[in-house]
């Protein structure tokens, strides 16, 4: 469980602005939780998590006072981008990358839920298809559907993907379930804020690939 408990997401302020160099410290930490998966067909959300991060930290670092926050960015990129807007730079990669964020949101919460197929407990196939279902699945074409439907036939047992969560450490499974609940709690405020964010500036695209 080090791999999520480490780099923690910070508690979001009332306001629910989210400071971006924060969130980038954080969450340049998730992609490897794609390996803790085992099939190598989650490698491709992985590399568009990286690919993502990199573009919004591209972005941040072009003027950090000026996009303080994640919010600042949209606004900063919306006034230079006009038209072309939210189809670009930091806009876009965020867009894309709060799936991503979804994804791994929805399916800690179904395991710490306790949600599992009662013919096969040890297994996160029920969990990772929920996850594909409400994050990704959607913005997904026919190929791309039926390559992620393989690879969540692939999911790993329980005791093992909780392992390599907890970086090949045998932690009890009461424990590891404990410390998800308490790395949700400020992750699912976040990715719940950046929806609601894109949502409230009309941002959110619905297009496939």
């Amino acid at each position: 469980m080090a791999m999520l408990m480490e780099h923690q997401f910070k508690q979001l302020p009332a306001d629910r602005q989210i400071d971006t160099k924060s969130f980038l410290d954080s969450v340049s930490h998730l992609p490897p939780f794609f390996d803790c998966l085992g099939s190598t067909v989650f490698s491709p959300i992985k590399s568009d998590v990286n690919g993502n991060i990199s573009k919004i930290k591209a972005v941040y670092e072009s003027n950090p006072v000026k996009y303080k926050t994640l919010q600042l960015i949209l606004e900063g990129e919306k006034e230079q981008h006009s038209t072309e807007w939210p189809m670009v730079g930091a806009t876009l990669a965020l867009m894309w990358l709060k799936r991503g964020l979804k994804f791994i949101q929805v399916l800690l919460q179904s395991i710490a839920d306790g949600e599992r197929d009662e013919a096969n407990p040890n297994l996160i196939r029920v969990n990772a298809k929920k996850a594909y279902e409400l994050a990704l699945k959607k913005y997904h074409g026919f190929l791309v559907k039926n390559l992620f439907q393989t690879a969540l036939y692939a999911a790993p047992y329980k005791s093992d993907f909780l392992k390599a969560l907890s970086k090949g450490r045998d932690v009890k499974e009461e424990v590891c379930i404990e410390k998800i609940r308490q790395f949700l709690i400020n992750f699912s405020v976040t990715v719940d804020a950046i929806y609601a964010m894109y949502t409230k500036m009309n941002a959110e695209m619905e297009y496939r690939v």
